[in-house]
Parts: C-alpha cells; sequence; structure tokens
C-alpha cells in the first residue's frame, strides 16, 4: 500500500528554501531579461568556416571574430576531469576495497598450490 508523501521539517528545511529562492532568482533573471536586435551575417559569409578560424586564433574568414582557443582549451580540460571523476565513481567495490580499475576481467587466479584464490 502507498501513503501519500509528507512534509518533513526540520534540518531538510533550510536548504530546500535556499533552493527555491536560488530558482526564483534564476526565474525573475530569465522573465526580465531582454535582447537586442540580432545582427545576422553577410548572405554569402561562410559561418561555420569563420567559426572554426575563430576558434583556434587563425584569423581570417567571412565574418570577424575573436580567438576562442584558450575557452576550448579550458572546456577540453574540464570534459576530461570530469569524464575521469564518472570513472572513478562508477568503479565497484568490493568488500569496501576499491576495485583497481585494470583489472584481469572476473577471472579466478589460481595459487601456487593449485587451489583457486579468492585475490
Amino acid at each position: 500500500m502507498t501513503t501519500r508523501p509528507r512534509l518533513r521539517l526540520g534540518s531538510h528545511l533550510l536548504p530546500a528554501l535556499a533552493a527555491l529562492a536560488l530558482f526564483c532568482v534564476a526565474a525573475a533573471l530569465v522573465l526580465t531579461s531582454t535582447f537586442g536586435a540580432s545582427q545576422g551575417f553577410p548572405a554569402d559569409a561562410n559561418v561555420v568556416a569563420s567559426i572554426g578560424r575563430a576558434m583556434f586564433g587563425l584569423g581570417g574568414g567571412d565574418v570577424p571574430g575573436e580567438s576562442f582557443l584558450v575557452a576550448f582549451i579550458a572546456v577540453a580540460l574540464l570534459l576530461d576531469a570530469a569524464l575521469d571523476g564518472s570513472l572513478l565513481l562508477a568503479k565497484r567495490e568490493e568488500d569496501g576495497a576499491a576495485v583497481a580499475l585494470l583489472s584481469d576481467g572476473g577471472r579466478r587466479l589460481v595459487g601456487r598450490s593449485g587451489e583457486e584464490d579468492d585475490d
């Protein structure tokens, strides 16, 4: 039998109110923001090539832009750190000990005495 959810007061109330206040601030910013008129690109401009040249700081292109090489490298490092963290969190644990990233695929090891070893 299912029961209806109940409001738990106490230590959970302060973080919930902080999250609600943050949501209200973000919603107010989104709803009250205004944007200028779009500028657009020239009709014969190759926008994709210009973005690629601007990203790596090569210059040239039909659309003027800034170099975004530092931002590109920063995002690459951030994504690499996130991938490493996700691998670390995804590791299984057996008996409270972390399993090594490089393993033998779960095969049982045979010790010197000929008996299977659980290590």
